[in-house]
């Protein structure tokens, strides 16, 4: 009996220190997740929520209220040609994606790899290298339309920023498009075809209708990219007059602010109107691509009617890249292309002797922007996915307002923030960010923009990447006493490397080939790559522009190179320890 009661009291007295571990556990875990929130909250403040909340004010004020007025009553041309830009971009970006992507993953024609990256191309080049190979290329006195085909075609305007901006952007359409064609059940195909349906049939009756969430959300995407670029029409736009170019002139021309935030809260609207319609459509309509069971593999589509068509825009779209790039690398290396076919190492040797700082200062920032923004999408998207199921919601959104936000108001919105030091009841709690007398001669806000806008795509791959992570690998490290800290540092960080890989990528990418949202904050002091490509152009000194183009997309290139190498190590890796 004694024995009994001892063994009973043992087990309660071991029961009450297994549930005061249990406790403390729980403490640490909420105060871990709390910090991290909070962290988090800040972050999307700083980077959102002041720049932003600046902006509306500025474009409240008077001069401001006055810029909105003559916008939607007696200069109405902007904003219908913005709405008109886009749309057409819009169009044709998502029918060149649907089709490269179609072709890719449905065709057995050799080279798709070569092509693959052909395709991919415009999305690691500053966003005005093609527009300025274009005006080379396809101008009025163009080597391909005047001399060769004697036609004086005018590039400037609508139709030039058609093109540009569709073959800039494509790409985006091209994966997002690509993945959910990959990911189709092949059982759907081959059931249609032993019903006696012609591949045509196919194309329209099932590969068509599955892949329409793809193809809406890049419709949308692209529109939103069409609206806000600011760079190719400073360099194509002509007279043809845009939104994001007013919101420039406002400021470099007059040096009216007031009235560019007007302008840039005009521009917002329809930019978050249709982040947010697809934002509601996404979450409201799902197409099952994927059963879980293995059904055959992917057939290729041999008949002429459907391939014949696409491969013919597929080969027309690739020989325009080819000869845009070619143009951009041999533009560098000859004195000016089309008219003085010299071969020189005089716009290398301006790049080497002028242009060595902003190399070496987009490089830097880049390389402290990218780890940044991949740390704060990591932790939005655990937030998101593990720890507030419907606050998640919320942070996912404000998460993804530097996709959403146009560049060109995200820029103007942070030089309204931080030319200034920030004040807080009265108590300056932060210096100057941005502008040559800021901290750091203005590096702190292009950092800061980087980060901004590369979050949101590392926080869409890291969501998707916990979603494929079983929570029960985590309960069992908390159940055996692990922290949440200790759980997200050793359990949770490792099975999702490649998707941190993948946003450091694309971050690096990202911020080396930017200038619409850093162009309001660039400094004399802080020179960044892009901004100098665009003097280049404007002073017409394309030799000068193309040997930068072809430095920056080499340094792109080798960083790609050693991303893509360290997240073939990471998978073989996990590979290995599985």
């Amino acid at each position: 009996m004694s024995d009994a009661r001892l063994t009973s009291s043992t087990r309660r007295a071991s029961g009450r220190r297994l549930s005061g571990v249990t406790i403390g556990a729980k403490a640490r875990k909420d105060r871990f997740v709390w910090v991290v929130l909070a962290v988090v909250v800040l972050a999307i403040i700083l980077l959102h929520g002041l720049p932003v909340s600046k902006l509306v004010g500025a474009g409240l004020s008077r001069d401001g209220l006055a810029a909105i007025s003559r916008a939607f009553t007696s200069d109405l041309t902007p904003m219908w040609n913005s709405l008109l830009l886009g749309v057409l971009v819009a169009v044709v970006g998502t029918l060149i994606g649907f089709v490269m992507a179609y072709v890719q993953v449905f065709s057995s024609v050799r080279g798709k790899k070569l092509l693959h990256w052909l395709t991919l191309m415009p999305m690691i080049s500053p966003p005005f290298a093609v527009a300025t190979a274009m005006i080379t290329m396809f101008g009025r006195r163009g080597i391909l339309t005047y001399k060769l085909l004697g036609i004086e075609f005018d590039i400037y305007g609508l139709q030039g920023l058609v093109i540009v901006l569709a073959m800039t952007f494509t790409p985006l359409a091209y994966m997002n498009i690509r993945g959910m064609m990959e990911n189709m059940d092949p059982s759907l195909f081959e059931a249609a075809k032993a019903l006696g349906a012609s591949e045509l049939y196919i194309l329209f009756r099932v590969t068509l209708p599955m892949v329409t969430p793809a193809l809406l959300a890049s419709f949308l995407i692209l529109f939103v990219e069409g609206v806000a670029d600011l760079a190719n029409p400073l360099v194509l736009g002509g007279d043809f007059r845009v939104l994001a170019s007013e919101i420039y002139f406002a400021v470099a021309g007059t040096g009216d602010v007031a009235a560019a935030a007007g302008l840039a809260l005009v521009l917002l609207v329809p930019a978050l109107g249709v982040f947010c319609v697809q934002k509601y459509w996404a979450s409201r309509r799902t197409v099952v691509t994927i059963t879980g069971k293995p059904t055959g593999s992917r057939r290729s589509v041999t008949d002429p009617i459907v391939m014949a068509p696409l491969l013919v825009i597929a080969g027309i779209w690739v020989l325009v890249i080819i000869a845009l790039y070619g143009a951009i690398a041999v533009g560098g290396l000859t004195n000016i292309l089309g008219v003085d076919n010299t071969v020189t190492w005089e716009h290398y040797e301006f790049v080497a002797r002028l242009g060595s700082t902003a190399v070496g200062t987009t490089l830097w920032m880049t390389l402290v922007a990218a780890p940044v923004a991949a740390l704060t999408a990591v932790l939005i998207a655990w937030l998101v996915a593990r720890q507030f199921p419907r606050l998640g919601k919320v942070l996912d959104f404000v998460g993804m307002l530097g996709s959403a936000i146009p560049g060109t108001v995200l820029g103007l919105g942070f030089a309204l923030a931080y030319a200034k030091p920030t004040w807080l009841f009265g108590h300056p709690i932060l210096p100057a960010l941005a502008g040559g007398v800021s901290v750091g001669s203005g590096a702190v806000a292009i950092i800061a923009v980087y980060v901004a806008r590369a979050i949101p795509t590392g926080q869409q791959s890291t969501i998707a990447a916990l979603s494929q992570v079983n929570r029960q690998i985590e309960e069992a490290a908390t159940s055996l006493g692990a922290g949440q800290a200790a759980t997200l540092r050793k359990v949770t960080l490792p099975l999702i490397a490649p998707a941190i890989v993948t946003a450091i990528m694309y971050g690096i990418t990202k911020s080396m080939t930017t200038i619409t949202a850093i162009i309001f904050i660039t400094t004399p002091q802080t020179k960044v790559m892009t901004s100098q490509i665009l003097d280049e152009v404007d002073a017409g000194r394309f030799g000068n522009a193309f040997a930068y183009c072809t430095v920056l997309i080499g340094l792109v290139l080798v960083v790609l190179v050693l991303a893509s190498a360290a997240l073939r190590l990471v998978t073989r890796h996990r590979k290995a320890e599985s």
